[in-house]
């Protein structure tokens, strides 16, 4: 049965993806739908037991990020785009109950949570040389020297992925496999000092790789890894389209909110 994905929600952050100090404190990005007649007049107990529970787990939340899982550069904020749409996430239930990530390709930072909403950990990553939301027709099958410059892009939008076979990778956790784009810890390639690039305090020099995701292997052996090793729902945020066009049920319950298999192996882009 198909999960209804165009409701208008009202977006509740407790106590939200913050700043302090420099270090990123998530609790947990929750959302709740607009309660109806009937059940208003249980309304205060509700969240009363709701508000209860939300702080809970939200200092569990907090105690997971701060144990060397928030790897964002100190005093790094994280956008209120990425804070809502998380929320969206949960209270619309677009993941289905899997992992999911969100990836912020202009300030090269991505959250990865668990099922159940909660941040299991925030890093940085990066992503194609190229700036643009599309992948171009047939880069695909393309060998990675084969690529021009202009076609290394990140597409933008929400992919389903998970971990399969590549032909000169191994198995490799891929975000989209039809455009050949996975995540996977830092390559080393001659003269791009991928690794000190991702080291950086600053975004501006993540844009290095053919299209893939980077991050660092110590994240991705404690953070991805286990929490996307049966799969999860890629949120990649744009930075040329609009967030209407690249998430549309997303964007229409914000506006309103305001108003009141069987597929051969691929060789993995890198």
């Amino acid at each position: 049965m198909p999960v209804p994905r165009s409701l208008a929600i009202r977006t509740y952050l407790h106590p939200a993806i913050r700043t302090m100090g420099g270090a990123l404190v998530f609790a947990l990005a929750f959302a709740s739908f607009s309660a109806s007649s009937a059940e208003k007049a249980t309304a205060g107990k509700v969240a009363d037991e709701k508000a209860n529970a939300e702080k809970a787990s939200a200092d569990n939340a907090s105690a997971q990020v701060d144990n060397g899982a928030d790897r964002l550069p100190q005093g790094q904020d994280v956008s209120d785009t990425v804070i809502q749409l998380a929320g969206w996430v949960v209270a619309s239930k677009d993941n289905q109950g899997y992992p999911f990530v969100i990836m912020d390709k202009t300030a090269a930072q991505i959250l990865v949570f668990g099922g159940d909403g909660r941040l299991r950990g925030a890093a940085p990553g990066l992503f194609g040389s190229a700036i643009g939301d599309h992948t171009a027709p047939g880069v695909a099958g393309l060998a990675l020297r084969e690529i021009p410059g202009r076609d290394r892009t990140t597409p933008a939008g929400r992919y389903v992925g998970g971990y399969g076979p590549s032909i000169d990778a191994g198995r490799v956790l891929w975000v989209d496999y039809d455009s050949a784009v996975s995540m996977h810890p830092t390559a080393t390639v001659p003269g791009e000092k991928r690794a000190e690039r991702l080291a950086s305090p600053s975004p501006d020099d993540n844009r290095v790789t053919h299209g893939c995701i980077n991050v660092e292997p110590g994240f991705y052996e404690q953070i991805v890894r286990p929490t996307l090793e049966k799969g999860g729902v890629f949120y990649i945020l744009p930075e040329k389209d609009s967030i209407a066009e690249t998430f549309p049920e997303f964007e229409q319950s914000r506006a309103a909110t305001k108003g009141g298999s069987g597929k051969r192996a691929r060789s993995a882009r890198r």
